[in-house]
């Protein structure tokens, strides 16, 4: 589970959202406040207690959780809306092995719900509230596929171009000295290692080691001053080959170009905000 939490303003009113397997969840808890500040868990149990609501839920997760446990369901869906019937959120989540809900306990907790659902809330709590929630989130999404599209270009537009250079430096001034494949393929990833070494600390198979369960790559992991920083070396290794200074030594220079280059980045203020 990300820890990863957003506080979204909606009216004067903090409103948390955590990311879950790239999916939104919003405090239910939070949006329950607007009726009662103090015990804003009633509000949510009482929610719950709705046939329609149990009706929603359930159609929710037969859609979207293919381990949902439709048997387990039935009797509540049938038992709902009746004047003794009573739902929380976990024996909602116990029950029928729900994924739209969760209810989390300590600091920072209560219940939240997939954006999906937090919306149907919003909506029983307020409809005003609910387009006001509705359009807050719209804008925090907007800004996050900005900032991520920004990233996204910048660190391709500054792979493509550098790695060309480095590339055609390699083949002209060591390849031409090799005689087999095998070797020509060694040798790439022993450059592409002396970049890693001298701006990460290790190799890209050492960082794999340490790092088993990651889908990318070091350089996928790699913050946008890295990527910056890596690009500005790919040059500088380029010319530095053209030179004819030995691996020892170039890992030397690049490792004084990384440390130079990355403090004078992070206390540049402009670039700060780009990465914002």
């Amino acid at each position: 589970m990300s820890k990863k939490i957003t506080i979204l303003k909606v009216k004067e009113r903090e409103i948390s959202i955590f990311y879950k397997k790239e999916e939104d969840y919003i405090s239910l808890t939070d949006i329950a406040r607007i009726k009662n500040e103090d015990e804003p868990k009633d509000v949510v149990k009482n929610w719950f207690r709705n046939r329609g609501t149990v009706e929603f839920l359930g159609l929710w997760e037969r859609i979207n959780n293919p381990n949902f446990k439709g048997v387990e369901f039935d009797p509540l869906f049938q038992e709902a809306g009746n004047n003794s019937f009573t739902l929380s959120p976990s024996k909602w989540i116990d029950t029928t092995n729900a994924i739209g809900i969760i209810s989390k306990t300590g600091r920072g907790g209560g219940t939240f719900a997939h954006k999906d659902i937090a919306f149907e809330f919003a909506s029983w709590i307020s409809a005003e509230f609910k387009l006001y929630l509705i359009k807050e989130f719209q804008r925090l999404k907007t800004d996050e596929s900005d900032r991520l599209n920004l990233e996204w270009n910048l660190q391709r537009t500054l792979s493509k171009i550098n790695y060309k250079i480095h590339t055609d430096a390699i083949k002209e001034n060591i390849i031409p000295n090799l005689i087999s494949k095998t070797q020509i393929n060694f040798t790439y990833a022993n450059e592409a290692d002396l970049l890693n070494v001298a701006l990460f600390g290790i190799t890209a198979r050492q960082w794999k080691e340490e790092n088993p369960n990651a889908k990318g790559n070091m350089r996928d992991d790699a913050s946008i001053e890295q990527l910056v920083v890596l690009s500005n070396m790919e040059s500088i290794n380029a010319l530095l080959i053209e030179q004819g200074l030995t691996q020892k030594d170039r890992l030397i220079q690049l490792n004084k170009v990384a440390i130079m280059q990355l403090k004078s980045l992070l206390e540049n203020d402009s670039f700060k905000k780009l990465g914002n």
